[in-house]
């Protein structure tokens, strides 16, 4: 499958293209400097843009089979970045007739189907204390993926760290169970399967330990 990823040069989208790689997946990486970019493989390609340009976004996006965003909050935050982003990932795609979208927030970004717990009202309350902007972005740029028609999943994850890709997590809502932790090799992974499988569609699932 042909894929750009948005937010590859770092973190949970640098996994994605690692493992879209090792899939076998041709992928278009859209970074902001090319030349710094570590990963060298024959089905992939880096090109320089900035997710708040409608142009270079539609132009990334064009050829594609299907996107995948893991933009995040920059620091410090650039005011409606997140929303600016989404609204222009999803002109993109429409001009260019891609359905597939996988984007990836927060778990704060709360759901109907949710359960939350102390912890995560404390970490919720924390986030609108510390970070209110930000949550507000966030939650501005999965309302635009929703009022889409796109084929889309937003993912929610809790506190990404690095470490070994397990393939063993939990996926659902927040609840009981839900951790407040998960590794972004195993973001990654989550992300690879529901792009083709496709059990979330329409729907904001939360990957965690």
């Amino acid at each position: 499958m042909k894929i750009v990823v948005f937010g590859a040069s770092r973190g949970l989208g640098f996994e994605v293209v690692k493992q879209a790689l090792e899939a076998g997946h041709i992928v278009t990486a859209f970074v902001r400097s090319p030349e710094k970019f570590t990963v060298k493989d024959d089905n992939l390609i880096a090109i320089k843009g900035d997710s708040m340009d409608a142009e270079a976004v539609k132009k990334a996006i064009s050829g594609q089979e299907a996107v995948i965003s893991a933009l995040g909050p920059t620091r410090p935050p650039v005011p409606h970045m997140m929303e600016t982003s989404a609204k222009n990932i999803v002109a993109g795609m429409k001009k260019h007739d891609v359905h597939r979208l996988i984007s990836t927030t927060g778990a704060g970004v709360r759901q109907p189907e949710d359960q939350p717990k102390f912890i995560d009202h404390f970490i919720g309350f924390l986030l609108n204390l510390l970070a209110k902007d930000v949550v507000l972005d966030s939650a501005t740029n999965v309302k635009v993926i929703q009022a889409s028609d796109l084929d889309w999943t937003v993912v929610r994850f809790p506190r990404l760290m690095d470490g070994e890709h397990k393939g063993n997590y939990q996926v659902g809502y927040v609840s009981k169970s839900s951790g407040t932790q998960l590794s972004r090799a195993d973001g990654a992974d989550f992300i690879l399967k529901e792009l083709t499988q496709k059990k979330w569609l329409k729907k904001l699932p939360l990957v965690s330990y």
